[in-house]
């Protein structure tokens, strides 16, 4: 099943500068593992020790993971998953 994957400009240096990308899985963290064996190092800057880095959020179709079940949320074909670096400021 494919998913599609929004990737901010900052982590666009890892998939070749392009904007959108796909991949496949049964859930978050499944899509992202995939995601990396494409684009090595993405995982790396998504998540450690199984919990996704506090300064990125993820969503899937504008559902925000952590108000759901985290990376085991489960995704369907057509499915988008959006990265969103968290920003500070005041």
């Amino acid at each position: 099943m494919s998913v599609t994957i929004h990737i901010p400009t900052i982590l666009r240096v890892l998939t070749n500068d392009q904007k959108t990308v796909t991949s496949s899985g049964n859930s978050v963290k499944t899509v992202i593992e995939n995601l990396d064996v494409d684009f090595p190092g993405i995982k790396a800057r998504l998540v450690e020790n199984e919990q996704v880095h506090g300064f990125i959020n993820l969503y899937v179709n504008d559902e925000d993971i952590r108000f759901g079940e985290g990376l085991n949320t489960a995704v369907s074909a057509g499915d988008a998953i959006t990265i969103l670096p968290a920003v500070a400021g005041g």
